[in-house]
């Protein structure tokens, strides 16, 4: 059988949802033609739906379903418990792991590992000295451009898995913007993040989609899509994309990408049936080509 052209990875699930909403997505998630998935609470160390132990009994069911599984590190590290939990991600060997705080890379060098979005890698130097200690793949940030990603990686033993769906993760803080919309504290947060499957929309003083908070995390309103970016990311050496979760019909955005990337679909067919799969934002790809991320090149 012939391998796909392009291998998806399913991304960790940003927000905070309930236990049993995570469980019924990843059984989806077994059956879908996705290689790669990635677990794991990379926000916020206050959200406990899933217990350490639940995550590694769901990668090992993932495993069984065929899928490679990788574990995140969280991405902003600031206290002595937070480092447990990264460190007890890190001294795992059953599972490939991702690094999304410079914290994490001490624990994993000298093995195998991946480099997460939220390490700071926007060169081959850079890229370089990561892959000395051991990265083999790495998830580059998301305002890097297609064609800067394919210098970084030209003629290196290192992956880029590109972010390819998904509203756009652009920064990380120690308040919580979601607890501070309800006058809250982040320590008494009420978990309201819970309220907001696909994060709470924030809109300019005009009324326009702007960003979307999510507890710690900043993001993007607009929907990264890169459905019509096959030629340029095959000839960029680009082999992997990065899907990240959504609330609703999530298997068919993933369902839509293996159509275009891997069966020849025609990528504009592809665009339209994912505008009817009530996506939390309008679609955006500019930064892939040097533009402002807002922007929709394939509209």
């Amino acid at each position: 059988m012939t391998a796909p052209a392009f291998a998806l990875g399913v991304g960790p699930v940003l927000y905070y949802w309930p236990r049993s909403t995570l469980i019924e997505f990843y059984a989806r998630v077994a059956e879908s033609p996705a290689q790669t998935v990635t677990l794991g609470e990379l926000v916020c160390s206050r959200r406990h739906e899933m217990k350490p132990d639940d995550w590694l009994a769901l990668a090992r069911d993932l495993a069984s379903a065929g899928k490679e599984v990788v574990f995140a590190t969280q991405a902003l590290i600031e206290s002595e418990a937070e480092l447990r939990a990264m460190r007890r991600i890190a001294e795992q060997d059953e599972f490939l792991v991702e690094a999304n705080d410079a914290a994490a890379l001490h624990r994993l060098a000298g093995r195998a590992f991946v480099v997460g979005p939220h390490i700071n890698v926007y060169s081959g130097a850079a890229l370089d000295e990561l892959a000395a200690i051991g990265a083999k793949r790495w998830v580059p940030p998301m305002e890097l451009p297609v064609d800067a990603i394919a210098a970084a990686t030209s003629s290196r033993n290192v992956d880029a898995e590109v972010f390819a769906f998904g509203r756009l993760p652009l920064a990380m803080s120690a308040r919580c913007f979601t607890a501070r919309h309800y006058g809250l504290n982040r320590d008494e947060c009420e978990f309201r993040c819970v309220e907001h499957p696909d994060g709470l929309l924030l809109k300019t003083q005009e009324g326009e989609p702007f960003l979307a908070l999510n507890g710690l995390q900043t993001q993007s309103a607009g929907v990264q899509c890169l459905l019509g970016w096959r030629s340029a990311l095959v000839d960029a050496g680009v082999r992997r994309l990065r899907l990240s979760p959504t609330a609703q019909r999530f298997e068919d955005v993933i369902d839509v990408f293996h159509r275009v990337f891997n069966a020849g679909a025609d990528p504009v067919a592809g665009i339209e049936e994912l505008a009817t799969l009530g996506l939390p934002g309008a679609p955006v790809d500019g930064y892939a080509h040097r533009h402002a991320g807002r922007e929709w090149s394939l509209a």
